[in-house]
């Protein structure tokens, strides 16, 4: 589901589904464009004052939407029992919302400012997104039951947030949070899921020895920062008598250029493969590396297909 959807698009779009009619006005509304432009929704006869759903509609929402809205509807309806379809939330915020409030307990033990606050877990929009959508955040202190946050930050954040599956297929360790806000997608396909992001790799060191003879993976931008991550990571559980492999990038490869707004991860371009060891990685990897470092551009985490990664090592019609 693309993650920059509205809840009050996505709510309307189940309206129609439900076989209400909706206003117009939301011909404005850029996915009611693309729908129309696709004849998935027509206006009424007669009526160009109303928007109603094609043949084909019932099933295309079915496929791509109604799981998903039917798990946000009752999550918001839980903490928030007021909600209408009017909240501008987007996918991405109610995903944030529901990592929230699944580690409320461990969030508040190390709570840090708004701006920390809004830039860790809000990544999407940056360390002022909350201050821009005041009814998100106050949704927010809403769920940590706190009034306000901190006026400075603690010096540890002691975070260690795990999305556990019982006896996993493998483990993958990721170094953003989007993955852990679809713990539902990890879940069905047994992938234990592990936040180290950062200087967070500490947390590493709490993983059940028992786990260490499960696959291990990677998961991360490929930028500079991600991959010496990797390297670090790599280091780590050599000590502990096991490897980690890195997840290469599933297809389509998206890749941006390194100076886009809120990334700043930069290659050392006047080191050699920007001073990574090359050791580390398999030549498949150097050849994707050597590629982003000369034409300037990385791949961000979230663009790729989590389970198509671990497939590439994993038979999951064989376990």
């Amino acid at each position: 589901m693309e993650t920059d959807l509205t809840w009050r698009t996505l709510t309307s779009m189940y309206s129609l589904y439900e076989g209400n009619k909706i206003p117009a006005t939301k011909k404005n509304d850029n996915k009611f464009r693309n729908l129309i432009s696709r004849k998935l929704v027509q206006y009424q006869p007669g009526n160009h004052n109303y928007l109603i759903k094609s043949e084909k509609y019932n099933a295309y929402f079915a496929k791509h939407y109604l799981e998903e809205y039917l798990e946000y509807d009752c999550f918001l309806k839980s903490v928030q029992p007021d909600i209408t379809g009017r909240q501008t939330y987007t996918i991405n915020d109610i995903r944030s919302l529901q990592f929230i409030a699944e580690n409320r307990e461990q969030i508040r033990s190390s709570l840090t400012t708004r701006h920390t606050f809004s830039e860790e877990f809000f990544e999407h929009g940056g360390s002022k997104h909350l201050d821009t959508y005041q009814s998100l955040n106050e949704l927010v202190l809403s769920i940590l039951g706190i009034e306000d946050y901190p006026l400075e930050d603690p010096k540890m954040h002691q975070w260690r947030f795990v999305v556990d599956v019982g006896e996993p297929r493998c483990i993958v360790l990721c170094e953003n949070l989007n993955f852990l806000k679809m713990p539902r997608i990890a879940r069905e396909h047994k992938i234990e899921l592990w936040y180290v992001g950062g200087n967070n790799t500490k947390g590493t060191h709490f993983i059940d020895e028992k786990k260490l003879d499960k696959l291990l993976f990677y998961s991360c931008d490929w930028d500079y920062n991600g991959l010496e991550i990797y390297i670090r990571l790599k280091n780590i559980f050599q000590k502990k008598g096991c490897d980690i492999k890195l997840l290469y990038p599933s297809e389509p490869i998206k890749k941006y250029p390194i100076n886009m707004k809120k990334h700043s991860s930069k290659w050392k371009k006047a080191l050699p493969f920007s001073e990574l060891d090359q050791s580390y990685f398999t030549s498949k990897e150097i050849r994707l590396i050597n590629e982003l470092i000369s034409t300037n551009k990385w791949i961000e985490e979230e663009t790729n297909d989590l389970v198509t990664m671990v497939k590439e090592y994993i038979d999951f019609e064989k376990q």
